[in-house]
């Protein structure tokens, strides 16, 4: 059972979670779709299709299984009960007015975040994919498609480039399936890759290619406007036959971050660089005298694009990571409550 976990991405940072009783029942599973209230999970034999506990479900939503999740379910093999800590999870802040969390994928190893090569590709959307990926840990590789499509497919490729210092960047044509050799180059047996890029750009293409089975519709991208349709609908975990795995992510036109502090340095490092020698310490890179950042752009060493592509998500991360912390507050103040009426009956009911 544990040999073939392994194989599943197993590694002793998730065994030493289990207690010697949970190891010898082998109540250990991987996450391989989640269904509302119950997730599919694979224990080493079969998949199987196990509801939440009322706790999980009421959990917040960090807290509940993701795809990619490794979980400890009960003897019975009839619910999952607990989430194992992640190694990495790659998340962003959810649709919507309400500030909350919203986990993609847990326990990958390698991010390949795919664009077209066409007018879907925008560098300031996949620093928004390198900066989520930078705080989850995880290896990004941007990965362009419909290279058959474009009269230049090299300028995307530098285009790509530049929004990171040495960031991997693999082409392909989905008409020619030797293209797809250095993309599996990436894919070492146990490893956990997620494909993450906006709806239509060739995600279920990859996946078919990369499993050699149409396991995902595909559709191609709009030419009135050149956006993709939704093919699909939910995140899954897939084995490939060569060993690895891969995690199918719906299209996400919405990315907000939070939480990204450190990961914008990243991204970033040489804005962040240049910074540290403005005149003024809180400079805002706007109009201040001195701004050493500002004299880069006008030496055109760096792109304005980036400077205000930096800003704009510094003033997001800040409004979100406010926001969460305080729905987090309010979230733990009504446990609390919860709590206390809860006990406060259990001693009224005893009293009598």
């Amino acid at each position: 059972m544990y040999t073939e976990l392994r194989d599943f991405g197993l590694t002793p940072f998730f065994l030493q979670q289990l207690s010697a009783g949970q190891l010898d029942k082998g109540c250990l599973g991987r996450v391989t779709e989640v269904q509302r209230s119950l997730v599919r999970v694979f224990d080493g034999c079969s998949e199987l299709a196990l509801p939440l506990t009322a706790s999980l479900q009421e959990a917040e939503p960090e807290d509940r299984p993701t795809v990619g999740d490794w979980v400890v379910v009960d003897g019975q093999r009839s619910r999952v009960e607990r989430v194992l800590d992640r190694k990495s999870v790659f998340r962003r802040v959810a649709a919507g007015e309400k500030a909350q969390i919203q986990l993609v994928a847990a326990n990958i190893d390698i991010l390949f975040v795919v664009t077209s090569c066409n007018e879907e590709f925008k560098e300031s959307r996949l620093e928004r994919y390198l900066a989520l990926a930078a705080e989850a840990g995880v290896v990004p590789v941007v990965v362009l498609t419909k290279t058959d499509l474009s009269e230049d497919p090299s300028a995307y490729v530098d285009r790509a480039r530049s929004v990171q210092a040495g960031i991997p960047v693999v082409s392909i044509n989905a008409m020619d399936r030797s293209t797809f050799d250095d993309l599996v180059a990436w894919i070492e047996p146990a490893c956990t890759v997620a494909l993450v890029g906006s709806s239509g750009v060739g995600k279920s293409t990859i996946l078919n290619s990369l499993i050699g089975a149409d396991v995902a519709a595909t559709a191609e991208i709009r030419e009135d406007d050149k956006k993709g349709r939704h093919t699909t609908s939910n995140r899954a975990l897939y084995r490939l036959p060569g060993g690895g795995l891969v995690i199918d992510v719906p299209g996400m036109r919405e990315l907000k971050v939070a939480e990204v502090d450190e990961a914008l340095s990243t991204v970033f490092a040489e804005i962040e660089s240049l910074a540290q020698h403005c005149r003024f310490a809180d400079c805002r890179h706007e109009s201040e005298p001195g701004c050493a950042v500002r004299r880069a752009i006008k030496k055109g060493q760096i792109e304005e694009r980036r400077l205000i592509n930096y800003l704009k998500l510094i003033r997001e991360n800040q409004r979100h990571s406010v926001s969460l912390a305080e729905a987090r507050t309010k979230g733990r103040n009504l446990a609390k409550q919860v709590k206390q009426a809860v006990a406060l009956k259990k001693g009224l009911k005893g009293e009598r």
